[in-house]
């Protein structure tokens, strides 16, 4: 059987490349041509169909699912989220479960996070919608304690590193052991503060500017992109979630008087940040006028 088939498909495999080689040369009759044409075209788009650069076990497995996502996630927005009035996005492949606006599922905790911004290996825990004002204070008041420390430690710092110098002089100095372990201790405390004060101070900046813009750290890279590509048409990009430099702080501090910039930022507080982490509604203090908005 299989020796009847090969006497087959040879013949047939010869001609059909005659056909292309013939269907390539200029002086090739059109309707030839054409059959030609419509050959390699439909055989590339069916290797595009099988093709995946990201293709895996994973995207076998969430190829196989789609028909069960698509299921929970219209059965959730029916029956689920039409009572409680959440507004999603999509839904979370991983969870299967509604992801409102700017969640993501961190791979991580495994989990979805309300405004994910990133995940902190320092802090082992994601960085989100209501631990967001505890993160930028803590690398706020940190970065101004390193600064503090390393300023008022440097004359300190001057005269230890001056005595450490003169360990190997001859004769050398009478520095007792207790001696000598300050000013090593000292030198180390200071390059430990000022290299923190640098680096944490560099990530406070970086979150500042964020914070102005009313952007997280996944929400820059989706908006760059989205960016890029108006541009390239010609369009304008807006970001629904900028309310202006001092609203999207007030929004991400939690101010709503002007006595709270004492009461909230200043000293330690409580507070739960605005809204619910499930839809975005801007307070009624925003200058700027935004209806409630969904992004990816």
């Amino acid at each position: 059987m299989r020796g009847q088939w090969s006497l087959l498909l040879g013949p047939a495999r010869l001609c059909l490349r005659l056909l292309l080689l013939l269907g390539s040369r200029r002086r090739c009759p059109p309707l030839l041509r054409g059959l030609v044409q419509r050959w390699r075209y439909g055989k590339v788009c069916l290797r595009s169909l099988f093709y995946n650069s990201f293709g895996g076990s994973d995207t076998a497995v969430d190829a196989a699912f789609e028909p069960i996502y698509w299921l929970v996630d219209n059965m959730i927005r029916w029956c689920g989220v039409g009572r409680n009035d959440i507004a999603t996005v999509s839904i979370c492949k991983k969870c299967i479960y509604p992801k409102p606006a700017r969640t993501h599922h961190c791979s991580i905790c495994n989990r979805c996070v309300l405004k994910m911004d990133h995940h902190c290996p320092w802090l082992n825990n994601c960085v989100g919608h209501y631990n967001h004002r505890y993160f930028f204070s803590f690398c706020f008041f940190m970065t101004l304690g390193c600064v503090y420390c390393s300023y008022g430690s440097w004359d300190l710092f001057r005269e230890a590193y001056a005595a450490i110098e003169t360990y190997h002089q001859t004769p050398p100095p009478t520095f007792s052991f207790r001696e000598r372990v300050t000013h090593k201790s000292l030198v180390y405390l200071w390059f430990l503060c000022s290299s923190v004060a640098l680096a944490l101070g560099a990530l406070t900046i970086w979150h500042a500017v964020l914070i102005s813009r009313g952007e997280t750290s996944i929400e820059r890279h989706i908006n760059r992109k989205e960016r890029r590509r108006l541009q390239a048409k010609g369009r304008v990009f807006r970001n629904h979630y900028n309310y202006g430099c001092l609203d999207n702080w007030k929004l991400f501090l939690g101010v709503d008087t002007g006595r709270h910039w004492l009461t909230r930022v200043l000293l330690p507080s409580s507070h739960l940040p605005h809204g619910n982490g499930m839809s975005w509604d801007p307070p009624p203090w925003v200058t700027a006028h935004s209806a409630s908005v969904m992004a990816v």
